[in-house]
């Protein structure tokens, strides 16, 4: 089993237990008061060292696989002004999303990956945290976790329900040069780990950690709330919570609890202004016995000035918990 290290310890612990209402607030509060930023201002760091994918020149040709070479199966923007304007924002951040974007053939997106894919930055943080043999990519969408993982785990697995998304992260994977470390699968998440989940195989097809990455419901997730959804922010307390009966396809606690039937080792990658005492709740803690307490650990994922998610993580992923890994 793949170890994991270098833990940054840049976040905060949240204590599984069931809160008093009257204490609700407070938990939430020294929470966000106490987690610590992932990422520094942009402008304040030196360029990152570069991985071997990552050196190739932008004037390199990546050859592809015929194929799953996906180009001219979706929309590519030359300039801003073919861009629709409401991925304008998106499209402006191109290359913080995958920085190889402008390699030949170049990445692609269709319009959900660009409101949805992780900025290649945060990704690279999480896959490092998830170091391991075997992770699943619950919802890869078009692939910018699991080429990040690609980097750091022996196996990767991905998934999507949507054939073109898959075909647009393997296409994508190629232009990093890891997609023969990625097995990318056809299916819905919740139908393919209740199989797992019983079938007699399961021991053969062993995971270490599941990623959760869920559908959050597009950009309206922050809808309600007086700031727009790529706004500076430096706290979320003028946010409307998150409800993870808000995550897609199934309520988020469920998804967690079939998820941790296949690893206990889960990094869950929320919305900004998640509601952090569902989050607390997911760990149920028997304190009629005599056991050490779980914790679960929340980082921040900041790119510059702008909070753009939480990655909360479970089991054995986080910091002081080696030994649930």
């Amino acid at each position: 089993m793949g170890k994991r290290s270098n833990f940054s310890g840049l976040a905060r612990f949240v204590q599984e237990a069931n809160i008093p209402s009257e204490s609700s607030h407070t938990l939430v509060e020294n929470v966000r008061n106490t987690i610590k930023r992932s990422m520094e201002p942009l402008d304040c760091e030196p360029p990152p060292k570069k991985t071997k994918s990552e050196a190739i020149k932008d004037n390199t040709i990546v050859k592809l696989v015929q194929k799953y070479d996906m180009s001219g199966s979706v929309p590519v923007f030359s300039t801003m002004n073919e861009v629709p304007d409401d991925l304008k924002k998106y499209y402006a951040q191109r290359e913080r999303f995958f920085s190889l974007y402008s390699t030949p053939p170049g990445c692609l997106l269709d319009e959900e990956g660009w409101y949805s894919v992780t900025p290649e930055r945060i990704a690279d943080q999480i896959a490092e945290r998830c170091r391991c043999d075997t992770i699943l990519d619950a919802f890869c969408g078009v692939g910018g976790n699991a080429i990040a993982f690609a980097k750091t785990c022996q196996r990767v697995i991905a998934l999507d329900i949507s054939p073109t998304r898959l075909a647009l992260a393997r296409h994508n994977a190629q232009i990093y040069g890891v997609a023969h470390h990625i097995e990318f699968i056809l299916a819905d998440y919740i139908s393919f780990a209740k199989t797992l989940i019983s079938s007699k195989t399961t021991a053969s097809r062993k995971i270490d950690v599941v990623f959760l990455s869920p559908p959050w419901g597009g950009p309206s997730y922050l809808s309600g709330s007086s700031l727009p959804s790529d706004s500076d922010l430096s706290s979320t307390g003028d946010l409307v919570p998150f409800g993870l009966s808000d995550i897609q396809p199934i309520h988020g606690a469920d998804l967690f609890n079939l998820s941790q039937r296949i690893s206990t080792n889960i990094a869950y990658y929320l919305p900004r202004n998640v509601n952090l005492n569902e989050v607390s709740a997911l760990i149920k803690h028997d304190f009629a016995k005599d056991s050490a307490q779980e914790f679960i650990e929340v980082e921040e994922e900041w790119m510059g000035r702008k909070l753009k998610a939480l990655t909360c993580y479970f089991g054995g992923l986080a910091n002081g918990q080696s030994e649930l890994f």
